[in-house]
């Protein structure tokens, strides 16, 4: 009944935006699990602006939340603005029903998601976790870490929500949870068992995989399945490698993913801001350092690699038996120069006298602050998950 319940509601927040409910889509055809009505057409959520909204946004206090780490924690280590946080995604020609925890989690339940990819991947689950937390009676859920995998329990509603660190998908010498940072990448062409075995079971996948494949332009890939990562190893292409770890991927998910129970989305690249010159700051050594605001121009396109994201939509598109659904949080992010955790996060080691003296020179222009920017993408997930372009349909 709660579940009825929530559907319902999704439904009637949904009938202002969409004109489409009921369990069929276009041409009575079915629509995908966990999908109440389909997107409008010609609607797509990745592209648009961000509009200032304090009364909005953030959808949650970063001190209320205690699942965030300390490395993304901006205003724990002395960020002195907020403005980062009071940022909405606004599609552009189209609008939909806002995030709503309590929907999600009941229609979550008795239902396992799983996040699989890098730490950017791990900041949206973490991301997902404070919106849902803020719904939840104290001491209904439970979280808890082993190796690669964290698992957070709403117990209330016999739901998992669960990261596990693949940072290539592929098994490689980065798969310590932990202790991963490594210069040389080296990936094993196949099998992917000792990865896959986690994803199995889930009813709603989200993967990621871009930043550790951008370290240079060669992967040592590791032939054969012996358990040795150091023999017979060749060098590959990263975008040809990358390509490779799709498919492994999509064949795994078309021999172990039901379509008409399970879902799958990928989350493509989140942006760097390293190089201030890419947005017409000339200053020696600028970067997102104390950018207070996101980059207005709509055209603007940083570093990300266009390459890399043709192989991503070829190979995921090509996916026959199994849809996976793209969450594209590229463009969108690619204007949020200000919402890097900069120097304002735990540091693994203490800065220098020579970096304390020149702050940009070790500030962090990847990972983002929460809340922030993962919040619109966990947004985006929310539309994707329950309302998906009407061409998805079975």
């Amino acid at each position: 009944m709660a579940k009825l319940l929530a559907v319902l509601a999704l439904v009637a927040a949904a009938a202002p935006f969409l004109g489409v409910a009921g369990q069929e889509g276009e041409g009575g055809s079915e629509l995908l699990p966990f999908a109440v009505g389909a997107a409008p057409e010609g609607c797509d959520v990745g592209q648009g602006e961000w509009v200032y909204d304090e009364a909005a946004a953030p959808a949650y206090e970063e001190a209320a939340c205690p699942y965030i780490p300390a490395e993304l924690t901006c205003q724990a280590h002395g960020r002195p603005d907020k403005s980062y946080q009071h940022w909405r995604w606004q599609p552009r020609g189209c609008s939909l029903p806002s995030f709503n925890a309590t929907v999600m989690l009941e229609m979550l339940r008795g239902k396992r998601m799983l996040f699989v990819g890098d730490a950017l991947n791990r900041a949206q689950y973490v991301s997902l976790l404070c919106l849902l937390h803020r719904a939840m009676p104290e001491g209904s859920s439970s979280f808890e870490t082993v190796d690669a995998l964290s698992i957070f329990r709403a117990k209330a509603y016999d739901a998992t929500i669960e990261f596990y660190w693949a940072p290539l998908l592929a098994e490689s010498n980065a798969d310590d949870g932990v202790e991963h940072q490594l210069n040389d990448r080296v990936i094993r062409g196949a099998p992917m068992d000792r990865h896959s075995r986690f994803w199995k079971g889930a009813d709603v996948l989200v993967f990621n995989s871009y930043l550790w494949w951008m370290t240079g332009d060669k992967i040592q890939i590791l032939r054969g399945a012996d358990n040795d990562m150091s023999k017979d190893i060749v060098e590959m292409g990263a975008e040809e490698a990358y390509r490779l770890v799709l498919h492994q991927v999509v064949r795994w998910l078309d021999g172990n993913v039901d379509p008409k129970k399970s879902r799958v989305f990928f989350v493509t690249a989140s942006p760097t801001h390293a190089s201030g010159q890419l947005w017409g700051d000339e200053a020696e050594g600028s970067n997102c350092h104390g950018q207070t605001k996101p980059i207005a121009d709509a055209s603007y396109w940083g570093s990300t690699s266009k390459a890399m994201l043709r192989v991503t939509g070829e190979v995921l598109g090509a996916s026959a038996r199994v849809p996976v659904g793209v969450v594209n949080v590229t463009q969108m992010s690619e204007y949020r120069r200000d919402a890097h955790t900069q120097v304002y996060r735990e540091q693994w080691a203490p800065p220098t006298k020579e970096q304390l003296a020149d702050p940009k020179s070790y500030a962090d222009c990847t990972h983002w602050c929460l809340p922030g920017v993962p919040d619109a993408w966990n947004e985006l997930l929310y539309w994707k998950l329950f309302f998906p372009a009407s061409d998805q349909a079975l």
